[in-house]
């Protein structure tokens, strides 16, 4: 697990610090969320982010998966290099060679949600889903509450009451991707790669149906890619009161982290205000962008 880099300068130090270790280009980066994503040359990128564990747990796990058929990033160094508070992985760069065959996502996820607890928790932290930061919505609204208009204030809380008790309802629990959307998929030349592990944790399947399942109406994905998933994974979670509670509130919460974003960040003010359209219960509010 790790946290997000915070300061880039810093991050960029650390890229630099591995490329020079692997006699790799200059890095540039390719973009910032829970980690700094640099370029080095044309086939490697370079992953850097600040641990929170063993950083040798991504190596495991990168390992873990494919022996399971399940396909991630290549190692393109078999070390982390560790710089100042940053651990710096190097990867083989996935370059998209199509639209993302969703059948074979949703069969991967399938293949995600059979592996051993034990097994992948032994190396590599699986945290509940009901930790995360941004899962926590009272510590949330306290933070921005001030800053919502009293429709979107209303519209929002309405939402996190009628859905607090989600996980009263009895679901098994499985080993979670976390974050399963258009965003960290790309479609290589074998087959669709999942990415980002970051979110990775234990939680109800419906944790990894539930952001595909709103991907074409809030965030104006293609019609139909929730379908070729659950194909793929084996049922449709459209039905399930677990899956449809749990993707109402990550609405909530992609809009109160691009609230709170926004606070500092011009970009982030006017995303947020597109996505508090829709909790102010506008007639065809627009699409959100994924920031």
């Amino acid at each position: 697990m790790s946290a997000p880099p915070g300061d880039l300068d810093a991050a960029l130090r650390a890229a630099r610090a591995a490329a020079r270790h692997w006699f790799l280009s200059e890095p540039e980066l390719l973009r910032s969320g829970m980690n700094a994503i640099y370029t080095t040359g044309p086939d490697t990128v370079l992953r850097v982010s600040r641990p929170t564990s063993d950083p040798a747990g991504m190596l495991f796990l990168t390992e873990l998966l494919g022996e399971h058929g399940v396909r991630v990033p290549r190692l393109a160094r078999s070390e982390v290099v560790e710089h100042e508070e940053f651990a710096v992985f190097a990867f083989e760069r996935i370059h998209s060679v199509g639209p993302t065959d969703w059948r074979q996502v949703g069969q991967m996820v399938g293949r995600v949600h059979h592996l051993s607890r034990e097994a992948v928790g032994s190396m590599y932290p699986l945290p509940s889903c009901r930790v995360f930061p941004w899962w926590q919505f009272d510590e949330l609204l306290g933070e921005v509450g001030d800053a919502l208009d009293a429709r979107a204030a209303a519209g929002i809380r309405d939402s996190i009451e009628r859905n607090r008790n989600w996980d009263a309802h009895h679901s098994a629990e499985v080993v979670c991707h976390g974050d399963v959307h258009p965003g960290n998929v790309v479609q290589g030349v074998d087959g669709p790669v999942l990415l980002d592990w970051d979110l990775m944790c234990v939680g109800p399947p419906a944790w990894d149906h539930a952001p595909m399942m709103t991907w074409a109406e809030r965030w104006g994905g293609e019609p139909g890619q929730y379908e070729a998933y659950a194909e793929g994974y084996g049922r449709s979670l459209r039905a399930d009161p677990v899956a449809v509670a749990i993707a109402e509130l990550r609405l909530v919460a992609a809009t109160l982290m691009r609230v709170r974003a926004g606070f500092t960040n011009p970009a982030a003010r006017l995303e947020a205000e597109r996505r508090l359209r829709y909790w102010r219960g506008e007639v065809d509010p627009p699409t959100w962008t994924a920031q």
